[in-house]
């Protein structure tokens, strides 16, 4: 018997949790939610949310409610780059380490901003519950069992010691770097380890704003006492956050930073004596470690649980954000009898090989601030936006995308090629339809949205004037496997019109080509011109998207393993592709 039965378990309740249950929610996917802590974080941490996290809160419909939550033009603060200084005080003297590219308006429709999780984390909650998911804080995963067809796990409540009984098809570990999920499991992890360790000294100092004369930046490193504290400026300053390294093999250790012997450190880097205020000290190490799979059955890692690294570029959350995107689109498709456990199996072909990548640069990042980079972590560095947005996908369900290769280009190509995503162009339409973000328009009236607005519900083809063609197949396609997708014609007197950059060039397509697009603005599919059996080539390609079986009378599929057996229903579980999870432990 149990106590709860649900589609999608979560444990974690941190921003990668949080956006599970919100962008699965979204996609009319019940959800519950663990969390041991008693509420949303307390601490501005993770502040920095890049173009394409803001894309995805734009999509899930809370893109303005968190923009709300900007202190002032933060993006000023990323274009101040990353700097270095002896002291705070020697302000006038500092040396750029960094100016990494973040967005543009070419880029994305969306900015980057500053907003630390004390805040976002309070809109994701709300609007996750807005969407059907049951929120438990002061509540811990006991244990869990999966087999072939769900998982069976228990959980306590703190205050009542009442233990529940929950019945789920998926669980998805967002547990953090400790994972008890992923040991559980049993899956390993590999990477440098423990890069260095270092202790977050929240505080408030009035004097410090004068210090620093209203510089703009990212991260400030001070040098003074022989090693390097960073100043974050994205949480604000209230309070500030220092993060000093320690050194346990020279006996340090987090117990030894009283108050007293933070605020030595504050005034240190400073350069003078100001008035500090700790305000909450918390250890936590540098690390590099990627799970060696994100997959263990109906069991799913992601963000901390699955990579962590060096918190240099601010990928963590963001990263984290994107796992739980890509991975709740492909369970709503399955769950929803449209995908098959195959499009399962692409989480972990997507997004382990980014995380690996992410890691690495942010290694590089590392050293490059600490000085001790080489010409080679010079040579592969790679900008910001190609990390945030630029990288590449290549799974089963991208066809079409370049075999090999690495997964972050050294130059931003983002030009409809299949495996990346979609290009942002400017379109006008006709009002009455707001886009994902957008706010929408009176009827009768000229809008205009960005091409990202299209593509967040359905799989969307594009196509060009002469592509009608590709419409109708792609439609009949659709109908016969069951998978949701809406079609666009895009040109100067079509229902799309190019507001400023012509789409079709952007795209890399004519005016008979056309382009598939998945729900999470990933292109899947491209061809430049027309065909000479687009029903055919359609009906192949739209299944493969999907991970299912091919429509009945096509001669180019061939079905995936796992693949369902039917069109539109989901299969069982391929134990043979992805092994079941044995029976956890996690208090």
């Amino acid at each position: 018997m149990y106590d709860v039965k649900i589609p999608v378990l979560i444990v974690g309740g941190g921003p990668v949790g949080l956006s599970t249950a919100l962008f699965s929610g979204r996609r009319g996917v019940r959800t519950m939610l663990l969390e041991k802590r008693d509420s949303t974080s307390m601490l501005p941490r993770a502040p920095g949310l890049q173009a394409r996290t803001m894309e995805l809160f734009r999509a899930a419909g809370l893109g303005k409610e968190i923009r709300a939550l900007e202190k002032g033009n933060s993006h000023a603060y990323f274009e101040g780059g990353i700097i270095k200084v002896d002291t705070f005080s020697d302000i006038d003297n500092a040396e750029l380490l960094e100016s990494p590219s973040l967005d543009g308006p070419t880029v994305s429709p969306e900015r980057v901003m500053g907003c630390g999780q004390d805040r976002y984390e309070k809109v994701l909650v709300a609007k996750a519950q807005e969407y059907g998911a049951e929120v438990r804080f002061n509540t811990r995963l006991v244990s869990f069992a999966a087999d072939e067809e769900g998982v069976t796990a228990i959980a306590e409540e703190a205050a009542t010691g009442k233990r529940l009984t929950i019945r789920a098809d998926y669980l998805v570990g967002a547990d953090g770097a400790g994972s008890r999920i992923r040991q559980s499991l049993g899956v390993e992890r590999v990477g440098r380890g423990t890069v260095f360790n270092a202790l977050s000294i929240y505080f408030r100092a009035p004097e410090l704003e004068t210090l620093l004369k209203d510089r703009k930046f990212i991260l400030c490193y001070a040098s003074a006492g022989g090693s390097l504290m960073g100043l974050s400026r994205l949480h604000g300053c209230d309070p500030w956050l220092a993060a000093p390294i320690y050194y346990p093999e020279k006996g340090e250790k987090p117990e030894d930073f009283t108050d007293e012997r933070c605020v030595e450190i504050v005034r240190r880097a400073a350069g003078k004596d100001i008035d500090v205020e700790i305000m909450d000290k918390v250890p936590w190490q540098g690390a590099q470690l990627v799970s060696e799979t994100f997959r263990a059955g109906r069991v799913f890692l992601a963000g901390d649980a699955a990579h962590v690294h060096p918190p240099a570029g601010g990928f963590g959350a963001n990263t984290g954000i994107h796992d739980a995107h890509n991975l709740s689109w492909k369970l709503a498709a399955v769950l929803h009898g449209w995908g098959s456990d195959a499009l399962l199996d692409t989480y972990d072909a997507e997004r382990r090989p980014l995380g690996t990548a992410m890691s690495e640069q942010a290694l590089v990042r590392n050293r490059i601030r600490h000085g001790y980079a080489t010409a080679r972590d010079r040579a592969d560095f790679v900008d910001d936006v190609i990390i945030t947005l630029g990288y590449r996908y290549r799974s089963a369900s991208i066809v079409g995308a370049e075999a090999g290769g690495r997964v972050l280009s050294p130059d931003l190509e983002l030009t409809g090629e299949p495996g990346t995503r979609a290009p942002h162009v400017w379109l006008k339409r006709d009002g009455g339809a707001a886009g994902a973000g957008g706010s929408g328009g009176t009827s009768g009236s000229e809008e205009t949205i960005s091409a990202i607005d299209l593509f967040w519900d359905d799989f969307v083809l594009l196509h060009g004037p002469e592509g009608g063609a590709w419409a109708k197949a792609a439609v009949t396609a659709a109908e016969k496997l069951g998978v949701p997708l809406v079609t666009h014609a895009v040109g100067p007197h079509e229902e799309l019109r190019p507001a400023e950059r012509d789409w079709a060039e952007v795209y890399g397509v004519g005016a008979a080509g056309a382009v598939l697009v998945r729900p999470d603005a990933f292109v899947a599919w491209r061809s430049a011109d027309g065909a000479a059996d687009p029903d055919a080539v359609l009906a192949d390609v739209l299944a493969r998207a999907a991970a299912l079986s091919p429509a009945a009378g096509s001669p180019h599929g061939v079905a995936s393993p796992g693949a369902a057996a039917s069109p539109g229903v989901a299969a069982a579980p391929d134990a043979a592709a992805a092994p079941v999870a044995a029976p956890g432990v996690v208090s």
